[in-house]
């Protein structure tokens, strides 16, 4: 049986964490991904773009996490534990972390990214005024750039159409711009809506 069928059956096709029934997709709990079922989760769209920080925190959302910590799977507990230390401020959260009870090799597995020591702080890519930017978006060049390397100069109130992020900097969007691709600061540009 392959890997995602035997995560379907285990969560009768919910979300580990939520129980939602859409989008779900295999999640491997890092560091130790490629272990098979045990480090191997099946969760949503939602979930994951909370877990990996490319959505801000829905704190009402994640009082899911009362029944999903104590599951038996251990990646589920260490997600769980993840993100209720994110959570910590929430007293809810706080009293389930005081009950849950994770074994010393599950523990050290859920601090080895040390992903918990940090704050709910979501990095977004945000316009000007800012609007959260997603792939695909059209924006509007608040400025005159001149492009680096070239002689085009983007006017300002120029539309760049079908925006990517540049994944690793929040502070950075691709676009075309008379044919050309190039990259754009975000504080230069406002999402149209």
């Amino acid at each position: 049986m392959k890997l995602e069928e035997q995560l379907q059956q285990r969560s009768d096709n919910k979300c580990e964490l939520c129980g939602a029934e859409e989008t779900l997709k295999m999640y491997d709990v890092a560091p130790r991904s490629g272990d098979g079922p045990d480090s191997t989760i099946l969760i949503c769209d939602t979930c994951r773009a909370q877990v990996d920080r490319k959505a801000e925190l829905d704190s009402k959302h994640w009082n899911c996490l009362t029944t999903a910590m104590w599951s038996e799977v251990p990646g589920v507990q260490v997600v769980a534990w993840r993100m209720l230390h994110r959570l910590k401020s929430e007293s809810w959260a706080m009293e389930s972390l005081d009950m849950m009870f994770l074994d010393e090799e599950t523990l050290a597995w859920a601090q080895a990214t040390g992903d918990h020591d940090n704050d709910d702080a979501v990095e977004l890519h945000k316009d000007c005024n800012g609007n959260v930017l997603q792939n695909g978006d059209s924006v509007t060049l608040i400025k005159s750039l001149d492009v680096k390397g070239s002689t085009l100069n983007a006017k300002m109130g120029t539309v760049v159409k079908n925006i990517r992020l540049v994944e690793d900097n929040t502070e950075q969007i691709e676009g075309k711009i008379e044919g050309q691709l190039i990259v754009i600061l975000t504080k230069y540009v406002r999402k149209q809506s």
